[in-house]
């Protein structure tokens, strides 16, 4: 799909991939850098849910969590890092989860996932750091999302009350640590989790 938004000045493309998917993650960076020339920005965001307590989770359930949630960051990080250290910048935002930094009962398998980011996160901003690339992790906590929206009423108002600020979260909430985390104002920020999560771990 190509889209010029040409009233506000900007090139868009969308690509169908599969990130946990070693070659295509290279394919993937290969293609948007023949079309723009350059790579800025990453924000690896793939991820999926196989919740179970451990006596009753599969190896494979087990497996596809890690390999979609975690091997997928490993597999873009690594084909992006050589055009970033080519140009000497850029900046990598890694969605972890609040459940990788606390865990939760019947999620191991999502929390190991989302806990492998943050290390390997905070080990990609010590070796790309000399060379003024930049790498975080933002760590969202309950956000309300189409997938929550088919809980129980009360149980989402139980985890609300939870919540410091009293609600939960928004994707924009998410986006806008995003274009923090991208742009020029969080320039001296590197190997950090943000955690955007109403005060859910304070």
């Amino acid at each position: 799909m190509n889209r010029n938004c040409n009233s506000i000045g900007v090139k868009a493309k969308g690509y169908r991939s599969d990130a946990s998917d070693f070659n295509a993650a290279e394919e993937l960076i290969t293609s948007v850098l023949t079309e723009f020339g350059a790579l800025d920005i990453v924000v690896n965001n793939a991820g999926i849910t196989r919740d179970g307590l451990l006596m009753r989770m599969t190896e494979e359930n087990f497996n596809e969590v890690i390999r979609t949630n975690l091997n997928s960051v490993f597999n873009i990080t690594k084909a992006c890092q050589r055009p970033m250290l080519k140009q000497r910048r850029g900046s990598i935002i890694n969605i972890s989860s609040v459940v990788g930094v606390k865990g939760n009962a019947g999620q191991s398998n999502y929390a190991a996932s989302k806990a492998g980011i943050i290390g390997f996160t905070k080990s990609i901003a010590l070796e790309l750091g000399s060379r003024n690339i930049r790498c975080n992790a933002i760590a969202p906590g309950f956000i309300e999302t189409e997938m929550t929206a088919v809980l129980a009423e009360e149980t989402v108002k139980s985890w609300r009350e939870a919540i410091p600020l009293k609600r939960g979260g928004t994707p924009e909430d998410v986006a806008n640590a995003v274009v923090f985390l991208a742009s020029d104002m969080s320039a001296y920020i590197t190997g950090q989790v943000l955690n955007v999560d109403g005060g859910m771990l304070t």
